[in-house]
């Protein structure tokens, strides 16, 4: 199993200092990937130009949207936006796009939340079509820039259950999944669905299925994931909130060792590790944590 880094954008203190630290340092390291998230109604840097400031800082991992909420954009401009992080990343970018699970951020954007699931269907269409070189409307140019990877980036989707997974299998590479335990058990149903729609399908690859978690480490470590999980969940409400916190577990070295073996086991492919601090000791101790 691949082991990826998330950049702390969604963490209080997140400034210019931190990225960019953040960013060499997960470039100089173990990591497969260096990834990214998008929220709307939160304190966080908005995803693309975070994940810009990475593709343009590092030279050997992956830069990875995880995710970019499709259905709050219009297809031209996302299509554009992701071609030039690929060529900003030097061909080194991965698409993942999902529907999102916060109606707040959907009325904030002024997009509809009803029939999200269609729209991302048709908005990858609409992307791999301007990848491609087509004019999306007769008379105008073609969008650019083109891609540096050839059809565009791999797309990875954040889908599960049965229906989901099978609209999916139609055109992703692959599955983002994000587990707040993690319990190994629950992912290793979700590798297994993936790879079942897959075959459904009749795709000649099976998918690449990644998942992801927070974590904390040091001497505040449990607190510390109480306290971003409840932060980052306040949007379901504090009952909500503070009863979704208490299944979060990776506090400390020993429960996210266990947690990176069971969910190898499980069979991920990769799984992307989220930070619950911008403080780059955490890092660092992480890095010792690998080896």
């Amino acid at each position: 199993m691949k082991v990826s880094m998330t950049l702390p954008t969604m963490a209080p203190g997140c400034d210019r200092a931190a990225l960019l630290d953040w960013c060499r340092r997960i470039d100089a390291g173990r990591f497969e990937s260096l990834a990214a998230g998008e929220r709307v109604s939160f304190p966080n840097l908005e995803v693309g130009v975070a994940l810009a400031a990475a593709a343009a800082t590092t030279e050997r991992v992956r830069i990875v949207s995880t995710l970019f909420v499709a259905p709050l954009h219009p297809a031209p401009l996302l299509a554009k936006r992701v071609a030039s992080l690929d060529v900003l990343a030097g061909g080194r970018f991965t698409l993942g796009i999902g529907v999102g699970g916060r109606e707040e951020d959907y009325r904030a954007s002024g997009a509809p939340f009803a029939r999200r699931h269609a729209r991302l269907d048709s908005i990858v269409t609409e992307m791999r079509r301007i990848w491609a070189g087509e004019a999306v409307v007769a008379g105008t140019a073609p969008i650019g820039p083109a891609p540096l990877q050839p059809g565009g980036p791999p797309i990875l989707v954040a889908a599960s259950g049965a229906k989901p997974l099978a609209r999916a299998a139609r055109w992703a590479d692959g599955v983002l999944g994000f587990d707040l335990g993690p319990d190994p058990a629950e992912v290793e149903r979700g590798v297994r669905a993936a790879h079942a729609a897959w075959r459904d399908a009749d795709r000649p690859a099976a998918p690449k299925c990644t998942t992801s978690f927070w974590f904390a480490l040091g001497p505040d470590a449990r607190e510390r994931l109480d306290a971003y999980a409840r932060r980052y969940l306040a949007v379901f409400g504090d009952a909500a909130a503070r009863s979704l916190a208490g299944r979060c577990l990776a506090a400390g070295e020993g429960a996210v060792r266990a947690a990176l073996r069971q969910l190898r086991d499980a069979g991920a492919d990769e799984c992307f590790l989220v930070p619950t601090t911008a403080d780059v000791a955490e890092l660092d101790r992480l890095q010792v944590l690998l080896g």
